[in-house]
């Protein structure tokens, strides 16, 4: 379909368009602020979709450094995305799909192909309108009867890259009607001690800036840790041409989960219905919510969990984990405290130092051989004393790894991921079968999108812990990863206790591993963290911390 024939069809829908664009400095919370406006929208009977455009010139994430860009969050169709979309699908429950991503380098991979193909017919290839037409087809694309769909630039205005977005959402607006697309700004209002004085200036700046694109923000969401006085309000209103009651107050929060209980007491929901002329939309029912903050603030106890892993200098890299981590402790009325360990500093330290004010120990994915020894030696630690372990991807391999050398007495045990010197219980799989089509890999092909990605079926083995866990014996979990327990293996696995209780349908792809004989060890060749929400938390996580509490009454 054409994007003239895209843009048709909206106009025949209810659907409206929420752009939501940053200005100032970065990392002000655009994609928290997105997720919660939509979840407060939601609450009041809506249906929503969130997308983000990203504009760094990556296919996508896949490939880039955690320490870079934090997370590589993962959907259920195989999509890598930026980790804004982990805060999407927490927020609103909806869950995200390629339709809902998109980069710089995916837009000009487009832009090319066609010119490559001559749909273009021998015209000049240009930002405006081919690159621009391209932003926008992403934008209008693939929209049923969503009531808001949300959509968040990424960068700060100003920034050289984010230019074409900006042309777009302007030329979108004028296409589409000013009335069914509302811009909202959110900007930072920086506190001067010495004045005394929150400054308005940035963001009347920025607004400015925005303005000499051809974009009118209609609502300025203002990141700030104190409150603002109604004069600055007014200011803010008057400089930057929008009404008073849509400049709003965004404070920091002791909770990312009090930000949509935040925003609706500010008004901001209210806002965006009475720009659009919705006039008989219910309240917000915001109860899930005050709930979540609630045991967040009254819990029953407090368990610390110690996460080894590689990537603990930047947090981000473990987001959704860490979230996981707090749904679970919600699930259990309980307070989750993380102690991060470095498993690269582990190596050279005492296991029992570093581990024995744990109450359970939880080794996330990774990629590389930096920090592996750390890990394993983690896990020795976990299944020696009886401590409640769990392994995700990675984590999974180096317990099966570690289980073959220090129990089955295989010593070289390794994967070949580091090497083929090694008794390779850990290989890479170059073939492997997805919803009935075989899914073919080469080892020396491209890193990017490569891997065994997104949603896979695994079947548990009844009896298992994880099948009472699950409650159920057909599982699906999004994966993101190319090396595999090798399934030969399995023997000489069971002589030394651990069992494969989770498979790939076809029973070739060890998904999961548990010990029997220990209170609760399980490996999960998958990311469980990915599917795992405040109010919906994964139940490995909630039994996980359940297991965590019981060890902790023990210690």
């Amino acid at each position: 379909m054409k994007l003239s024939e895209k843009i048709e069809n909206i106009l025949n829908k209810k659907t409206k368009f929420i752009i939501i664009t940053g200005g100032v400095v970065s990392s002000l919370g655009k994609g928290l602020a997105s997720a919660s406006l939509a979840s407060v929208l939601q609450s009041r009977g809506f249906k929503v979709r969130l997308r983000k455009l990203d504009p760094y010139l990556n296919v996508d994430p896949g490939t880039m450094s955690p320490y870079q860009h934090g997370e590589v969050y993962v959907t259920d169709d195989g999509t890598e995305a930026d980790l804004d979309l982990g805060h999407y699908e927490r927020f609103s429950g909806v869950p995200a799909k390629r339709a809902d991503s998109v980069t710089t380098g995916i837009i000009y991979q487009r832009v090319i192909d066609k010119e490559r193909h001559g749909d273009y017919l021998g015209a000049t290839i240009q930002v405006v309108p081919h690159v621009t037409n391209e932003i926008k087809d992403f934008i209008v694309s693939d929209i049923s009867d969503e009531d808001f769909v949300l959509c968040e630039i990424g960068g700060t205005v100003g920034d050289i890259e984010g230019q074409p977005y900006l042309e777009a959402i302007r030329q979108l607006a004028y296409e589409i009607g000013r009335d069914r697309i509302m811009f909202v700004h959110v900007t930072l209002l920086p506190y001067i001690p010495a004045a005394g004085e929150l400054k308005t200036k940035p963001t009347q700046h920025s607004v400015k800036q925005l303005q000499e694109y051809g974009i009118q923000p209609d609502m300025i969401l203002c990141r700030t840790h104190i409150e603002i006085p109604e004069n600055e309000k007014r200011k803010i209103a008057l400089f930057c041409n929008v009404k008073e009651e849509n400049v709003i107050q965004a404070m920091d929060a002791s909770s990312i989960y009090q930000v949509p209980i935040n925003y609706s007491k500010e008004g901001m929901d209210e806002a965006v219905c009475r720009y659009f002329g919705i006039e008989d939309a219910p309240k917000a029912d915001l109860s899930k919510w005050e709930h979540i903050v609630d045991v967040l603030k009254n819990p029953e106890g407090t368990v610390t969990i110690g996460v080894v892993g590689k990537y603990t200098q930047l947090l981000e890299a473990y987001k959704s984990l860490n979230e996981a981590l707090v749904h679970g402790g919600i699930a259990n009325n309980y307070k989750v405290k993380i102690k991060w360990i470095d498993s690269e500093k582990l190596e050279s330290e005492n296991a029992e130092d570093e581990l024995s004010d744990v109450s359970a120990i939880l080794v996330p994915g990774g990629f590389g051989q930096r920090g592996t020894e750390g890990k394993i030696k983690a896990i020795k630690y976990a299944r020696e004393n009886k401590v409640p372990f769990l392994g995700i991807c990675f984590g999974m391999q180096m317990a099966v790894i570690e289980t073959m050398r220090d129990v089955a007495g295989i010593k070289n045990a390794g994967t070949t991921e580091f090497g083929q010197d090694c008794e390779p219980v850990v290989g890479l799989m170059t073939e492997w079968d997805k919803d009935g089509a075989k899914q073919i890999r080469h080892k020396d092909g491209d890193l990017g999108g490569t891997m065994r990605l997104g949603a896979y079926e695994c079947v548990l083995e009844k009896g298992s812990k994880v099948a009472e866990i699950y409650g159920q014996d057909h599982i699906s979990e999004r994966h993101r990863h190319r090396y595999e327990v090798n399934i030969k293996y399995e023997p000489i696995l069971n002589k030394a206790g651990m069992s494969i209780v989770g498979r790939s349908p076809d029973g070739m792809l060890p998904e999961i591993v548990e010990i029997k004989e220990h209170p609760w060890f399980i490996g999960v060749q998958f990311h469980p963290e990915l599917k795992s929400k405040p109010f919906a938390p994964h139940p490995l996580f909630m039994s996980f911390i359940k297991a965590a509490i019981d060890n902790s009454r023990l210690i």
